[in-house]
């Protein structure tokens, strides 16, 4: 009997760790004069404070695009069509999901090694002797934060790439403004912006879950605070992948 239940016992342990997720977010949600005041400072947190990070990102991941597009065009297609390859690879793909990878490392890692801390230093116990939900005051707002706050740094990074490569076409590349706006304007399509702020929503939420799932489950001071963060981050990268996969069949 023992036998057979052993290749069932990780279909098991998943059903048990989602079903009491389900039951704690419910519960969490519930509690809203618990995480309420915690939102904005996670906002301000896991959002504000990471605009650096993300437009840096950006302001490169634009110039780079121009120069290549450029390159690849070179006597096969009208150079406008940069100011085309530019827009949609910024809004579509690259945007949201270059974002995503730089917060996957500094909002993962943050929230995982922040929980980590409270667990191994039992102030999460002290939470629940308290009778305040774990879940209610830690998880959720930073949830909601990174949800709400990935794509407004989305839709920032995205402005700031299109014209880091408009910038970079008029000055390094023989291509005027006008060509450029030309190749931007061609193919562009309302639902480009809004699948990238899309994704980016769900890249939010993965990250701040795979950051909290593992923070709480840290054992072992440092060492597993340590192990719990670098779990995090690679599991959000890996969520980020997977759901930029699902959006483009589901969106496209």
């Amino acid at each position: 009997m023992s036998e057979q239940a052993v290749p069932h016992r990780p279909v098991h342990e998943f059903l048990a760790v989602t079903g009491r997720w389900v039951i704690d977010a419910r519960r969490a949600l519930a509690s809203v004069s618990t995480w309420r005041p915690q939102l904005v400072v996670q906002m301000r947190k896991l959002g504000v404070d990471s605009l650096g990070v993300a437009l840096f990102l950006a302001v490169f991941t634009g110039m780079v695009l121009a120069l290549l597009s450029s390159y690849m065009f070179t006597r096969a297609i009208p150079l406008y069509f940069v100011g085309t390859l530019v827009t949609k690879a910024v809004m579509l793909e690259l945007g949201p999901v270059l974002t995503g990878m730089a917060l996957a490392g500094r909002v993962g890692a943050n929230i995982a090694a922040e929980l980590g801390t409270m667990v191994v230093t039992e102030q999460v116990d002290a939470l629940e002797t308290l009778a305040v939900s774990p879940h209610a005051y830690l998880v959720t707002p930073r949830v909601l934060a990174a949800t709400l706050m990935f794509p407004v740094i989305t839709a920032l990074s995205i402005g700031v790439g299109v014209v880091s490569g408009w910038f970079t076409a008029i000055n390094l590349l023989d291509i005027t403004s006008a060509d450029f706006l030309r190749g931007a304007q061609q193919f562009y399509k309302f639902k480009d912006i809004w699948f990238g702020l899309i994704k980016s929503a769900s890249f939010g939420t993965a990250i701040a879950t795979m950051g909290c799932f593992h923070g709480l489950r840290a054992r072992g001071g440092a060492q597993g605070v340590g192990n719990s963060t670098r779990r995090a981050v690679v599991r959000g990268c890996q969520a980020i992948l997977v759901l930029d996969a699902f959006w483009a069949l589901v969106l496209l």
